[in-house]
Parts: C-alpha cells; structure tokens; sequence
C-alpha cells in the first residue's frame, strides 16, 4: 500500500467513527426537523407554569372551568383547518373536529359546559387574545411566541425539550 492510500483510508476511517459518534444527536435533530412542537399559552399574569397532560384536556374540552386562583377559563382556539388545531385536536382532545364540535354544543346545552372556545383566524390574533384575557390559554407554534405571552410546561417539559410530547406532524405544517 502507498502513503497516500493508507492517509485517505485513515481519513475515511475517521470521518466513519466520528459520524458513528454523532448519530444520536443527528436523529433528535431529525426528530426536530420532522416534528415542530405546539407552545401552550397563557397570559403572563397567570400563576401556573406546568399543567399535566390530563389537565390540559380537561381545559380543553370545556371540563375545567376555572384556574386554582379562581379566574375563569377562556379557551383560544385556531380556526378548523389549521394544522395547530388539528394537533391539538387529535393529541390533547383526542376527537375529529366533528367529535369536538358535538361535544362543546352538546356540553352547552346540557350546562356541563358554560362557554365555547374561542375561534381565531391567526396565530397574531391568538396571541393578542392571550395578551388581553388575564384567564385564556392558547396554543402557538413556538416562532409565533413573543414575550407579550407565557409559555408553560406540559408534564413538566418546555417545547424545546425532547421529551415534549405535543407536536406538529411534519404532513400537517
């Protein structure tokens, strides 16, 4: 073997092992890539930091009326059609649009439920909405965020953890 064969076999050899080595992290920005997170907002005068997954359904499906220091709830949703609420139907509410539509008139009706989400067209307005009502809780993609909002916690993790389980599906953005 000549020198030169032996200097580019060890430069590929090396080039193998360090791409071997950096692996993991190049799948979490993959995953990162693939999948965006989904920020849950609440105006910044809110005292809760962390909800837990059960909670945030129970918020959004009208169960919950009222945060622990006694403001109500006012619920801020994207239009149907938005990827964002569609996530957030199929991850949080667990229903079709349809499900969620039958359950919110079917809740007023029978007083188990005492006000519908609000429908906003843009995440702008959402934000805005946020911003304005000391009680509501929205959800944004994580670039639509500014500090005029809270973003908080969802079992205990931010949008930028891994570990954050609510996610935009590539398909849907």
């Amino acid at each position: 073997m000549t020198r030169r064969t032996v200097t580019t076999m060890l430069a590929f050899a090396a080039a193998f092992a360090a791409s071997l080595m950096l692996a993991p992290r190049a799948r979490v920005q993959a995953a990162r890539v693939n999948h965006k997170s989904l920020a849950i907002i609440v105006n910044r005068s809110n005292p809760v930091d962390n909800l837990s997954t059960t909670e945030l359904r129970a918020i959004f499906l009208g169960q919950r009326s009222h945060w622990a220091n006694g403001r109500r709830i006012t619920l801020v949703m994207m239009e149907p059609g938005q990827p964002e609420r569609e996530a957030v139907l199929n991850q949080i509410c667990r229903l079709s649009e349809a499900e969620f539509r039958r359950r919110f008139l079917q809740g007023l009706l029978t007083g188990e439920v005492l006000v519908s989400p609000k429908t906003l067209a843009t995440p702008i307005g959402v934000r805005k909405f946020v911003f304005n009502v000391p009680g509501a809780i929205g959800y944004l993609k994580p670039e639509d965020v500014d500090n005029s909002v809270k973003v908080i916690a969802i079992d205990g993790h931010i949008p930028e953890d891994a570990e954050y389980e609510l996610r935009l599906p590539a398909e849907m953005r």
